[in-house]
């Protein structure tokens, strides 16, 4: 990274971390930060550095989501765990092929969703399994944050199913694998990332398109900014920012790039009250990006090992980080 008067270095302010795990996935619940791991495990990370092991499945971690209360984690032997701030971790629900749990998701309210398959289940906090099948494999779910509605991503476009409703889910068709998925904040746009190295949207209103493409990897990490003015993402050296402040979205605009360096983003996340980003790249390093102007907060030196764990807590007074070898830091701002 080129040293610029931009660039600012909080480095020595960072407290090391050393999780035991390779990490998957990085979360903030009940204020505590959540890594998980693929192998079966997540590690807790207090507010003072201590870290507890928690034996979260029995046996691989596929898939993993959080509400900032809870952490909902998919697993290879069919099982829908859930795991709270204090350690508990509970099976809500076993696929009865046990089949592997791809994706999942938690709305606000607790609901959960997961997919094995070509199927999708939901279960409220106090209601029955739900579930719908769709055309091809499930790429992605996410909840819309407005009402109790989910998105499905598969092959060929996205499915919108109410399941409280009998009426017949939406489908909006766009052909190629669709993978992750995910609602504006105000619930007027969707948009999923691709097996290609491209995004794929739509205006709700009118099932407009919106084709987000010059990437030249796929994109692996997307996050909307606060108040859902833009969203973040990997898949380039540099975060790609799309804008969505205006009522077309992206649509004939072009998106800004932050954080330039010799190397891939490969995760991100959005403060959740500033125009701030936390970007982690392939090698290492650990950008805060700020949205206005582009200036560069170094959090963490490159290494040669990936980011692979990025979260602030829900205040944004604290970012985690990880790597894939299980190294990482905790910042307090």
């Amino acid at each position: 990274m080129s040293e610029s008067a931009q660039t600012v270095s909080v480095t020595d302010r960072v407290k090391p971390v050393s999780f035991g795990i390779s990490v998957t996935a990085l979360h903030f619940i009940d204020g505590a930060a959540a890594a998980v791991a693929s192998e079966a495990a997540v590690v807790l990370l207090a507010t003072d550095g201590t870290t507890r092991r928690i034996e979260a499945a029995t046996g691989a971690i596929l898939s993993s989501a959080s509400n900032g209360r809870r952490v909902v984690l998919g697993c290879d032997d069919g099982r829908v765990n859930v795991l709270d701030g204090g350690g508990e971790v509970q099976t809500i629900a076993t696929d009865a092929k046990r089949r592997w749990i791809d994706n999942v998701a938690l709305h606000g309210d607790g609901s959960v969703a997961w997919s094995a398959g070509k199927t999708a289940s939901v279960r409220q906090p106090k209601g029955e399994q739900k579930s719908l099948d769709v055309a091809s494999t499930v790429g992605g779910l996410a909840f819309a944050p407005k009402g109790f509605r989910l998105a499905i991503a598969h092959y060929n476009g996205a499915t919108l199913w109410f399941p409280n409703m009998a009426g017949k889910p939406e489908t909006l068709e766009w052909k190629g694998s669709h993978l992750g998925v995910t609602f504006s904040p105000d619930a007027r746009f969707l948009v999923t990332s691709m097996h290609e190295p491209a995004l794929h949207g739509w205006r709700l209103a009118d099932v407009k398109h919106m084709r987000m493409t010059g990437y030249p990897g796929r994109v692996r990490s997307m996050q909307w900014t606060a108040g859902g003015k833009a969203l973040a993402t990997s898949g380039a050296d540099s975060v790609i920012l799309w804008p969505f402040a205006g009522k077309d979205g992206p649509m004939g605009k072009q998106p800004a790039m932050l954080g330039p360096l010799p190397t891939r983003v490969t995760t991100i996340a959005c403060h959740p009250a500033s125009d701030v980003i936390a970007a982690g790249y392939a090698d290492g390093t650990v950008l805060m990006l700020r949205m206005e102007d582009g200036a560069e907060i170094l959090v963490r030196r490159n290494d040669g090992v990936a980011i692979t764990g990025l979260a602030w807590n829900a205040d944004g007074a604290r970012l985690a980080f990880a790597t894939e070898a299980g190294e990482g830091g905790l910042l307090a701002l």
